[in-house]
């Protein structure tokens, strides 16, 4: 203070000439100069604060409060709204169809937790509110206060005599199956890390395929077979066939088979003009259809390896058919062939041209960056094996037949030929630093349906191929990966724990307070394992919250999948295309169809190749000309039954935390509920058509 004072008598002791500037714009400000240097001194801290800029500051916080508020309720009128519209009046929706009676029984069993739970929530709110606060506590004779109170004590007692030491054994028992799946991912983190501070990449022995040498191409450019198979894919057929034809790689040495297993003869014509067009341009491609799409995708490649001219060809590399590769994708994995006789497969990574598109797609990138730099690239690195990826890669054919081809008995046939080709011998190699651009999934029901074709399949592979696995001669470290690392830890234990531990036993607990979890369970390890999974798609960090709540969502379906698998219900062998939007293709494919089929009527001379049967359905589409036209898809949503379920249980237990006052398991169940809610009603990705 008396610093200020001093300052104070000095400024007035000083003389000082002031002089005004007025400026015409009314928007500035007046400025006093006391000396002509002042301009020019560093400001203080503790000057130009006054009243008025704390005012505006204060209202500047103030309306971001407000903003955030308003947000937050416009959020949740939204939410009111949807559940509104949805479960009350129906309106634009379709109820989900269960089609397994295990599912069916899934559904029954949680629908029986939630009724049940919020049975027992009533009964603990009038036990709340006559002041029974008996959590751990058996009530005395004398404390015994009418019919009602002499229930909730025998009911106190039965719960702490005979439902919580279940309770707490089921917990404990996926607590340890928690804590043994987190050290898998931590180990696997720590390869990566040891990867990356390494700078480990598999390398080319000899040399890459010189371009420039066109007159020993023969020598130095093995025969490539490329498959492109698809079924009804006409939102991209277009682009994944141009990426095919434009490979960098001799013509006389390449071969591209288009395998369309498409019902919709309109999409078959526009895939047999679009090979006629490349065709034309001296592209060696072929058009193949399938009049009975028997074994799905396995059946498909099956088929096309048994023509005649494949025992030409050295090499096969598949893409389905949203996947554009490079020009130098051969160049660029073929020369690891060279040198190593027993190298099967040489796998590329996945890019997606839609990872920003929603929410959605912003969680499957985390998983898949996680799967494919993590998982995919330590066990190529330390192990030489991992799940082939069904696209994206080339292998040996000699690998292919010596495994035994592809088999119709799984929809995983991908994994299948992985498994038996490394009981084989033969090793694999993945390649992080090539990419293939593809789609992911935009709505929830096509990523739904193809999580459970990837969680049952392996289930039901698992139980075919175990007894082969166990006498085949690879070593028995090899045996235990493949059997407790490949299969039971990372596609049996994860789904079941998951389900079981955060959707069932958690939310049960807040009405056994006997058996609760403890926070580092809840809370600690979950996060730090999220943190783990999204460190390969640092960019995705602020997701990690609700990629933690989109996962244990997931769960559900994944449990069920892996119960389809397990028992082999008729689930586990569906196959239902995973839908696509065709985002990376540029033209507006519903007027290039009208305009192909158009052309082809017009002139039917530029279907090179084609058989008598197909110029006669040619010609009677002429005659009638009968240009079919896709009609746009209306767009709707499903409600799914599991999800909505296991929704009210979860809030229903977050009502129950928050009368005992258990802080973080509130907040978990809250947030939780609200996610299944929100994935219940169909409100997370783009609507389905």
């Amino acid at each position: 203070m008396a610093k200020w004072w001093a300052k104070a008598a000095a400024k007035e002791t000083r003389t000082v000439t002031p002089v005004v500037v007025t400026m015409e714009n009314p928007k500035y400000s007046l400025l006093e100069i006391d000396s002509p240097d002042t301009a020019f001194r560093p400001v203080q801290k503790d000057r130009g604060k006054n009243a008025k800029q704390f005012t505006w500051v204060l209202l500047l916080k103030a309306h971001r409060a407000v903003g955030f508020m308003a947000w937050i309720g416009n959020l949740l009128c939204t939410l009111l709204g949807a559940i509104k519209k949805r479960l009350i009046f129906g309106q634009g929706v379709t109820m989900e169809s269960e089609k397994s009676s295990k599912g069916q029984l899934l559904y029954r069993i949680i629908l029986a937790f939630s009724v049940t739970a919020l049975a027992f929530l009533s009964f603990e709110i009038v036990a709340h509110f006559n002041g029974w606060h008996y959590n751990l506590h058996i009530p005395q004779t004398t404390e015994v206060q009418g019919l009602f109170h002499d229930v909730y004590r025998a009911w106190l007692d039965f719960r702490a005599g005979y439902i919580a030491p279940t309770i707490q054994a089921l917990s404990s028992f996926c607590i340890v199956l928690f804590l043994i799946q987190s050290a898998d991912r931590l180990i696997l983190s720590l390869g990566y890390f040891w990867i990356k501070y390494k700078k480990i990449k598999p390398k080319i022995e000899g040399g890459p395929f010189k371009s420039e040498d066109i007159e020993n191409a023969d020598l130095n450019y093995p025969m490539v077979l490329v498959q492109i198979p698809m079924c009804n894919e006409r939102e991209v057929y277009e682009q994944s066939i141009s990426a095919a034809c434009q490979l960098d790689w001799p013509k006389d040495r390449l071969l591209i088979q288009v395998l369309d297993d498409s019902d919709d003869e309109s999409i078959q014509w526009l895939i047999r003009n679009e090979v006629s067009k490349w065709s034309q341009k001296g592209i060696n491609i072929i058009y193949r259809h399938r009049l009975f799409r028997t074994g799905y995708k396995a059946g498909n490649l099956k088929s096309a390896m048994n023509c005649e001219y494949v025992k030409d060809y050295e090499f096969v590399a598949i893409f389905d058919a949203d996947f554009q590769p490079n020009p130098h994708f051969l160049k660029q994995t073929i020369p690891h062939f060279q040198g190593d006789p027993k190298l099967g497969l040489v796998q590329a990574r996945w890019a997606f041209v839609n990872k920003d598109e929603n929410l959605l797609t912003r969680l499957q990138n985390i998983n898949m960056c996680f799967h494919f730099e993590v998982e995919q690239q330590v066990n190529g690195v330390f192990l030489n094996f991992f799940g082939f990826n069904g696209t994206a890669g080339v292998w040996r054919i000699k690998a292919l037949e010596d495994s035994g081809g592809w088999l119709e008995r799984t929809t995983v046939e991908d994994m299948d030929i992985a498994v038996r080709a490394h009981l084989n011998g033969w090793k694999f190699i993945f390649l992080n630093d090539v990419k293939v651009l593809c789609e992911l999934p935009e709505c929830y029901e096509a990523y739904r349906k193809q999580q459970h074709r990837w969680h049952s399949g392996p289930m039901l592979l698992f139980r075919l191929c175990l007894s082969a696995i166990i006498t085949s001669k690879i070593s028995f470290l090899k045996k235990s990966n493949l059997i407790f690392l490949f299969f039971l830890l990372r596609k049996l234990i994860l789904p079941f724990y998951s389900f079981t531990l955060f959707c069932i036993i958690l939310p049960v607990t807040m009405f056994i307070p006997e058996a609760e979890l403890p926070v580092w369970v809840i809370c600690y390890v979950p996060v730090f394992m999220s943190f783990l999974n999204i460190l390969p798609a640092l960019g995705s960090f602020p997701f990690i919250v609700p990629y933690l709540l989109f996962e244990n969502t997931m769960s559900v379906t994944k449990f069920n999948a892996m119960v389809s698998g397990l028992f082999q219900l008729g689930s586990s062998y569906e196959w239902i295309v995973t839908k696509k939007s065709g985002r990376a293709s540029e033209p507006n494919l519903l007027a290039a169809a009208e305009g192909d089929t158009k052309a082809m009527i017009c002139h039917p001379q530029l279907q090179r190749g084609v058989s008598e049967s197909e110029l006669s359905e040619l010609n009677k589409l002429k005659e009638h000309h009968e240009v079919s036209t896709p009609k746009t898809a209306q767009k709707t949503n499903k409600m799914y039954k599991k999800e909505l379920a296991l929704a009210g249980l979860l809030l229903t237990a977050a009502a129950r935390s928050l009368l005992s006052a258990q802080g973080i398991h509130f907040y978990f169940l809250l947030f939780q509920g609200i996610t299944f809610l929100l994935v219940g009603l169909d409100l997370i990705g783009e609507q389905m058509s």
